[in-house]
């Protein structure tokens, strides 16, 4: 009888459902429906008798994870489900080392550094050895060690290895070595792994315990990687030694959206799949279910040339769609005003959403002109990869107190906490305290526990402050067990003081910090009631292949490994309401929108200017225009301006060589301001972005006052509430129109007229 999760499925979607024996490279275009590909291939293994617990499916965010396993349990059901091994390649992991922490030396209830524990105890290392801050910068140093474990460098390799040395020493930075090793020394004391330790450790475990690499290698009869393009050799070494006996590994990929080397991942890992399984199947799913035939054409019609990639021609069955518009303005301020002022025009003439718009630009400090536009026009915004709710400092003093009661070895954890609410542990008992540490080796913890202080400068009542607050952790420590993860998290907080110290602050910041405190409380009632074996927030007993009634119980452990793990565009604390939304081409990667603006696109900018005089570098930027252009599903507009600011001074730049490379049979006619203002004068003038209406006169705006009825080329007929301002210059006016509500216009640049001779 026909399965119910083949239905739909196009002739090559479901080959590559069906047969799933041996090793498959699914190559899968943007849009092509490659979630659905895997999740269906996931059910057919489930419905084939496949033991759940055998298939580990690594995906590159939780909320992939989470959305395929709800989708698996509508195709086969839920109970399925429980006990598959899906998740992030780290929470997956981290799952995984903390099985075998003991025989790689490390707790089992290890902390996880984040990135800002991460640099915060780098820049201690860089202190520590008293070198100049200003030289090793401390993001710079991080990036360096990050990219050494992604390759498997641990600090001692990194230390032996001579052309690492002499690179270093020749960007005279010869002590990076010395500040990995210190790092290194500092983690494993305080019993703690940052985001690369967990594949570089997964990766130590599998090569120094063969027994261990035969356990999991047997138990996972299948993996499916999704991203496979985004793996970086740390993870591609781990699924190839997985896979290496059974040979079932399937991996799901776009070679031409590989857009990340910056952070280790290496294109080569699918361009070369064939080498390491000679014997493997490939599927090219080419049908773009997403985009219309104009938008995938195009961005075809740029891919092609890439020298380095899987050949595949993709096509689209949807409507031919609108040609693709290019706005050429002269400054980035009026390239801002014409892309908001097309998103407004799209708005009123389309009924379109908020949320259906995307404004994507290379680096992150071109948002600033954009959010100002924005604003103006009282579009509501949010940006992607901004200050998310887990940084906020009220949410990390709570999140250091359930760290330390867990690990008490968590340094970081407790340098955070131990004075807030204050206790009279100031920086001097502190900094004596580390000097002790550093002297014993041990944690900051195991140094008040032993003693010895008064030798290393501290009073008698210092020793007694820092050995109270201790024996409180101690006290709290007790009840992580017994109790789920809100009860505990909501004792610690009341018998530390933090919550009374939240409570008595009763100004505006204050309430608002009681408030975020309040939601963390919720998130982890929510995570307690929904926990998920899937992404590893669920400890099961080992190897436990078959079904169990009793789950365990949701502790604090399993919450932190959960906040811990998340990615970056996980953690937003975004509203629900429609946004018009900003981010990065890099951020846009797994999205669509109807209506997408990429904004300068100009040379020196995107591309970058570190990439144009590297072939490999240039084709990254060019696979990461694809990615931008290939989010869009309706309309996509492309802009650039003749100038902008640089270091304080106005650059002019060209138009990008990718705007070249599009077949301009998908281009419409480039649009630019129609204004009376000459080209380079220094007033800018938004509002005209399409060919403006000839027979449309707009009045003097000087003769227009309160109460008067107006009719603007855009907005349509309405009344003018207010009025301020005295010259043609400062003159603003609150227009109440009739189909777009309330606008505050600046009347030098508002196209208006009277109506019925007001």
């Amino acid at each position: 009888m026909e399965r119910g999760y083949f239905k739909g499925l196009n002739p090559v979607q479901r080959k590559a459902v069906e047969d799933y024996a041996g090793p498959s490279l699914i190559v899968a275009g943007a849009g092509s429906g490659k979630t659905r590909v895997l999740t269906c291939r996931i059910a057919h293994l489930l419905e084939q008798g496949i033991i759940p617990g055998q298939i580990l499916a690594l995906t590159f965010t939780n909320k992939a994870a989470r959305e395929m396993k709800e989708r698996i349990g509508a195709m086969v059901g839920e109970d399925k489900t429980l006990r598959l091994w899906m998740g992030t390649f780290h929470s997956i992991f981290a799952r995984i080392l903390r099985r075998e922490a003991e025989i790689i030396g490390f707790p089992q209830h290890f902390s996880i550094y984040d990135k800002s524990d991460s640099k915060s105890a780098i820049k201690a290392c860089i202190r520590e050895l008293q070198l100049d801050e200003k030289v090793y910068v401390a993001n710079e140093v991080q990036s360096r060690i990050s990219m050494a474990k992604n390759n498997l460098l641990s600090a001692s390799a990194y230390s032996g290895d001579p052309s690492i040395v002499a690179a270093d020493t020749a960007a005279r930075k010869s002590e990076t070595a010395q500040i990995y090793t210190l790092y290194a020394q500092k983690c494993r004391n305080s019993g703690v792994m940052d985001f690369d330790d967990l594949m570089l450790f997964a990766n130590v475990l599998f090569r120094d315990f063969p027994d261990v690499m035969e356990k999991y290698s047997t138990r996972f009869s299948h993996i499916l990687v999704d991203e496979y393009q985004d793996t970086n050799f740390a993870q591609y070494l781990i699924v190839k030694k997985l896979a290496l006996q059974h040979r079932n590994l399937c991996v799901v990929g776009d070679d031409a959206q590989s857009i990340y080397a910056f952070r280790g991942a290496r294109i080569e890992n699918i361009l070369n799949f064939r080498n390491d399984f000679p014997e493997v199947k490939e599927y090219r799913l080419e049908q773009n279910y997403r985009s219309t035939q104009t938008i995938v054409n195009a961005a075809n019609s740029v891919i092609i040339k890439n020298k380095d990639q899987l050949k595949k021609e993709c096509f689209s069955q949807g409507g031919i769609g609108e040609k693709i518009e290019i706005i050429k303005a002269y400054t980035d301020q009026e390239e801002a005003y014409m892309v908001v002022a097309s998103i407004v025009s799209r708005l009123f003439a389309e009924h379109a959403s908020y949320d259906d718009f995307a404004i994507l630009y290379r680096t992150n400090a071109q948002s600033r002109v954009f959010e100002e536009s924005l604003r103006k026009r009282n579009i509501p915004y949010k940006i992607y990869g901004g200050f998310s709710f887990y940084e906020r400092a009220e949410i990390k003093d709570v999140l250091a107190y359930l760290r330390l009661s867990v690990n008490h070895k968590d340094d970081e954890a407790l340098k955070r906490i131990i004075n807030v609410p204050m206790r009279g542990i100031g920086d001097t008992t502190l900094q004596r305290l580390q000097l002790a540490a550093r002297f014993h080796q041990t944690s900051l913890w195991e140094q008040i526990e032993g003693g010895e202080l008064v030798s290393f400068g501290l009073k008698p009542s210092a020793e007694k402050k820092l050995q109270e607050f201790v024996h409180m952790i101690n006290g709290i420590s007790l009840l992580q067990y017994d109790v789920n993860a809100f009860d505990f998290a909501i004792e610690l907080a009341q018998r530390t003081g933090y919550l009374q110290e939240l409570k008595n602050d009763l100004s505006i910041e204050g309430k608002g910090r009681l408030e975020n405190v309040e939601e963390l409380f919720n998130s982890i009632k929510e995570f307690i009631g929904g926990g998920d074996i899937m992404d590893g927030t669920f400890e099961m007993p080992e190897d436990t292949l078959t079904e169990s009634e009793d789950l365990p119980l949701m502790t604090i452990h399993s919450f932190l490994s959960n906040v811990a793990l998340m990615t970056e565009l996980e953690v937003s604390d975004d509203k629900l309401e429609p946004k018009v939304s900003l981010m990065t081409m890099h951020s846009s990667k797994g999205l669509e929108f109807g209506y997408v603006y990429i904004a300068g696109l100009e040379e020196n900018l995107f591309p970058s200017p570190m990439s144009v005089f590297s072939q490999k570098e240039l084709e990254e930027e060019r696979r990461l225009f694809y990615v931008g252009m290939t989010r869009a599903k309706c309309v996509l507009t492309l802009s650039h301006a003749q100038t902008r600011y640089r270091w304080g001074a106005v650059s002019s730049n060209s138009p990008s060589r990718f705007l070249k490379e599009i077949d301009p049979h998908w281009l419409k006619k480039t649009v630019t301001m129609q204004s009376s203002v000459p080209l380079g004068a220094k007033q800018i003038v938004p509002f005209a972005i399409s060919s403006s209406n000839s027979s449309f006169f707009a009045d003097d705006p000087l003769h227009f006052y309160a109460g008067q009825t107006v009719e603007h080329e855009r907005f349509g007929r309405g009344t003018i509430l207010s009025m301020e301002g005295k010259t043609i210059t400062d003159l603003k006016a609150v227009v109440h129109f009739d189909t777009g509500g309330a606008k505050t216009l600046l009347l030098k640049y508002a196209r208006m007229k009277r109506v019925d001779g007001a």
